[in-house]
C-alpha cells in the first residue's frame, strides 16, 4: 500500500491517494473522524488559532461503505486561510523552514503561503491514510499507539502496555502522567508568551508484529523502513529505537534483553532495550521508538535571514498563526506514519 499526499497549506484543498488498499475493508468513518480530530488545529491555547474542521471527503475507492481495491482518494478542504499574512515576507527565507531549499529546488515556482506543500498542514491527509492503515492492521491483531514522552525537558512516564497508551491517546493532552502533562503545557505557554516555541519527543509502540519480519539488507531493514516513513513527517529530526541514545550509557550486561519461553511457548524478552528489532528483523517484542521534533520554526521574534529576490541580508518578523509546540498535535501523525510502515512490513 503506497500513498501520495497532494495540495498546499493555503490552496483549496489537501489530500491523499492510497494505492494497493485491499478490497472489502468496511471503513469505520467514525474512527477516521476521531483520528482527524486528534490532530485538528484551533482546539486550545497551545495550538495555532487557525480553525479547520478537517472533514474528509472520499472521492474514489469506496462503494457502499467498503473499499473497492482501486485507488482510494480523499480530500480535506482548507477553509480558514489568511494568505495575506505571507505576502509581505514572501521573498524572505524563514529560518528553520524549507523556503531556501525549495527556492533552489523549484526555481521560485513553489507556493510560499503558509509553507505550501512543506507545511505541517499536510499531515492531515497523512492521518487519514494512517487511519485506514490502522483498521487494516487491527484485522491482523496489530495495534499502534503513542504518547508525548517529553517537551522542553519535562518527561512523561515510559509506556509499557497498549492499554495505558490508548488511555493517553483519548486525552486532549496525550500523556500518561497528567502532572507531567501540566508542566509541559506550562512550558509551551511560557514560550508562547515569549514569542518563541519549544520542541519535544513522542514515544510510539507497535504491538502484535510477529517475529521474523524485515531483513538485515538495505531497503528491508525494519528500523530503516520505519525511519523512512517517520522522517517524511515535518519537524521530525531524530528517530531512536528501544533504548536509543541511552545505549551509550550502558554496559552490554544492561543493554542485552534476556530471553525466556512463556507459558504459550512464545519466546519473549525480560526487557526491550532493542525496541523489538535485532539484526534489522522483528523479534516478536513490541517495536518501540521515539521521535524528536524540533521547535516550531515560525516564531514572532525578529530573526536574521536573506532576501531571496535581492540576494542580500535581511531581517524577518513573522505574522500569522502558528503552534508554539507541534508535539501534542503530532502524536496521531506519528501513529499514522508507523501504521503505514507496519503495513509495508506485513506486505499489505
Amino acid at each position: 500500500m503506497n500513498y501520495t499526499i497532494f495540495g498546499e497549506s493555503h490552496g483549496p484543498a489537501i489530500g491523499v491517494t492510497l494505492t494497493g488498499v485491499p478490497a472489502g475493508l468496511a471503513l469505520d468513518r467514525e474512527a477516521v473522524r476521531r483520528e482527524m480530530a486528534r490532530r485538528a488545529p484551533g482546539r486550545d491555547d497551545i495550538s495555532t488559532a487557525r480553525r479547520e474542521a478537517d472533514e474528509v471527503k472520499i472521492l474514489s475507492g469506496m462503494f457502499e461503505g467498503k473499499t473497492t481495491g482501486t485507488p482510494l482518494c480523499a480530500v480535506i478542504e482548507n477553509t480558514d486561510t489568511r494568505s495575506g499574512d505571507y505576502a509581505a515576507t514572501k521573498d524572505l527565507a524563514r529560518p528553520g523552514h524549507a523556503d531556501w531549499p525549495a527556492q533552489v529546488r523549484y526555481g521560485g515556482n513553489q507556493d510560499y503561503r503558509g509553507g505550501g506543500h512543506f507545511s505541517g498542514r499536510l499531515t492531515a491527509p497523512l492521518v487519514f491514510a494512517g487511519a485506514v492503515a490502522k483498521q487494516l492492521l487491527a484485522e491482523k491483531g496489530v495495534l499502534v499507539a503513542a504518547h508525548i514522552s517529553s517537551i522542553y525537558g519535562v518527561s512523561d512516564a515510559s509506556a509499557e502496555d497498549p492499554e495505558s497508551l490508548l488511555a493517553a491517546a483519548s486525552k486532549p493532552f496525550p500523556v500518561l502522567d497528567d502532572a507531567a502533562g501540566e508542566a509541559m503545557r506550562q512550558a509551551i505557554l511560557e514560550a508562547k508568551g515569549d514569542q518563541d516555541s519549544v520542541g519535544g519527543s513522542i514515544e510510539c509502540a507497535v504491538f502484535g508484529l510477529p517475529a521474523g519480519l524485515g531483513s538485515p539488507d538495505f531497503g528491508e531493514n525494519v528500523e530503516g523502513i520505519f525511519s523512512q516513513y517517520l522522517f517524511a513527517v515535518p519537524a521530525v529530526k531524530a528517530v531512536a529505537f528501544g533504548a536509543g541514545t541511552a545505549f551509550s550509557l550502558m554496559r552490554g550486561s544492561e543493554a542485552n534483553d534476556p530471553l525466556y519461553v512463556d507459558e504459550n511457548g512464545r519466546v519473549c524478552a525480560e526487557q526491550n532495550c532493542a525496541g523489538g528489532v535485532n539484526g534489522g528483523i522483528t523479534n516478536g517484542m513490541p517495536v518501540v521508538f521515539e521521535v524528536t521534533m524540533r521547535p516550531t520554526p515560525s516564531i514572532a521574534r525578529t530573526q536574521f535571514t536573506v532576501d531571496m529576490a535581492k540576494m542580500e541580508n535581511a531581517e524577518l518578523r513573522l505574522k500569522g498563526r502558528h503552534d508554539p509546540c507541534v508535539v501534542p498535535r503530532a502524536v496521531p501523525v506519528i501513529e499514522a506514519a508507523a501504521a503505514l510502515a507496519a503495513c509495508r512490513l506485513l506486505g499489505m
